[in-house]
């Protein structure tokens, strides 16, 4: 439907400017009138040049998720029906790609489709987790206490990958700060010394003629090199693609010293707050670690979360496979075995959650203390050694005239 702008001015003697989506001017002109609008001006809104364009249009973020699903779930709280709550939340959006989605979730439901199935088609969005939940908030009748632990354990979880993203953050940027740094000395300054030294007339110490060397080597093999940078990463993205690929990569991650340690308690977290918080919503325990293990992040998790299931499918309790599959801390086996014996697994999943919540905050805190210091030594190292070996041929001549 197309899309019109008014202005209007209210019972209070306010003007107020809006937009409306409606099949011509008259209903918009007609709904302004219901609502007590006065000196109502109507045009329609200039098509976008670029609304056709995808990647042209703004970006809908997982916090706009998040504060739609908290939106939502009050509205349906309060009493207002599914069709008005999304229409509103339309209206209100401000982001124009998700205000777009939510009208159209709202369209389908007009004619005729449940919630749940008018957001399977925008998998981009609304993962299977979060299908998964409508779904069974919509056969409960409990969808506003779904929507309001969607964005719960939504929050939580940005929360979480904030942190490991802050954590990964300062080593990565000082390493390609280190890098530029090299290379731009080895391109542009140490050249610079070169011709210099050409006027010395003597052999040039050890560290000296390998810096030159180097330089000599990026000179002739920069584009190369660039080539070979950019054929790396995308040599990377392709191989991790592969089934075989992925699995190698994550099973060293896991295995990488202090990074693979805070990899396993992020792990451990997210596992348990996702799973509590399906459990809790009333989905199934197999059908929870089948969409469990799909977002797990890492394909040795996500194995052993498939055999686990398996094994629970085959009578097992869960506690049984997650001993034998070794990723998960026997403190954690003990208190799901615990939980799955007091018929309480999800409150025991959501505790373990909480505290391995902390357990990464303490985790990012100390290895940034850890890191902090050994970055700026190695920074401090490589720059000050290729200095002091630019000036070391001009330290020994001037000690030779001396």
């Amino acid at each position: 439907m197309p899309v019109y702008l008014w202005e209007g001015v209210t019972k209070r003697g306010e003007t107020k400017k809006d937009e409306m989506e409606a099949p011509d001017e008259a209903a918009v002109r007609s709904i302004l009138r219901r609502q007590g609008f006065k000196d109502v001006k109507i045009k329609k809104k200039p098509k976008d040049l670029f609304e056709n364009i995808a990647w042209l249009q703004p970006k809908i973020k997982e916090k706009d998720i998040v504060v739609f699903a908290r939106q939502f779930a009050t509205m349906i709280n309060a009493g207002l029906p599914i069709v008005h709550s999304l229409d509103l939340l339309s209206q209100e959006e401000e982001n124009k790609t998700f205000k777009k989605v939510i009208a159209s979730i709202k369209d389908d439901i007009e004619g005729g489709m449940t919630l749940t199935d008018s957001m399977k088609k925008h998998p981009d969005l609304f993962d299977e987790l979060f299908v998964n939940l409508v779904a069974a908030g919509e056969a409960g009748g409990i969808l506003d206490v779904i929507l309001d632990r969607l964005s719960q354990y939504m929050e939580k979880a940005m929360k979480l990958k904030a942190k490991v993203k802050g954590a990964m953050t300062y080593p990565v940027a000082t390493l390609v700060i280190a890098i530029a740094v090299v290379t731009l000395l080895l391109w542009k300054v140490v050249p610079v010394f070169e011709d210099m030294f050409k006027g010395f007339g003597s052999a040039l110490p050890a560290p000296t003629q390998f810096l030159v060397d180097a330089s000599a080597f990026v000179q002739n093999n920069i584009l190369y090199m660039i080539f070979g940078a950019v054929a790396l990463v995308i040599g990377y993205k392709q191989f991790y693609k592969t089934e075989r690929g992925r699995l190698q990569i994550d099973t060293l991650v896991l295995k990488a010293p202090i990074f693979g340690m805070l990899l396993k308690k992020v792990a451990v977290a997210k596992f348990s707050r996702t799973l509590s918080t399906m459990m809790s919503s009333g989905v199934p325990i197999l059908e929870g670690l089948d969409i469990v293990s799909k977002t797990a992040g890492n394909k040795v998790i996500e194995n052993s979360l498939m055999a686990t299931r398996k094994s629970i499918s085959e009578g097992k309790t869960i506690a049984e496979p997650l001993t034998q599959a070794n990723i998960f801390p026997s403190m954690v086996v003990s208190m799901i075995a615990v939980g799955e014996n007091t018929g309480a697994l999800d409150a025991m999943l959501a505790k373990i959650a909480d505290f391995y919540d902390d357990e990464v905050d303490a985790a990012v805190e100390a290895m940034t203390a850890l890191l902090e210091p050994v970055m700026m030594v190695f920074l401090g190292g490589v720059i000050g050694g290729m200095i002091v070996a630019l000036y070391l041929p001009i330290f020994t001549m001037a000690g030779a005239i001396g």
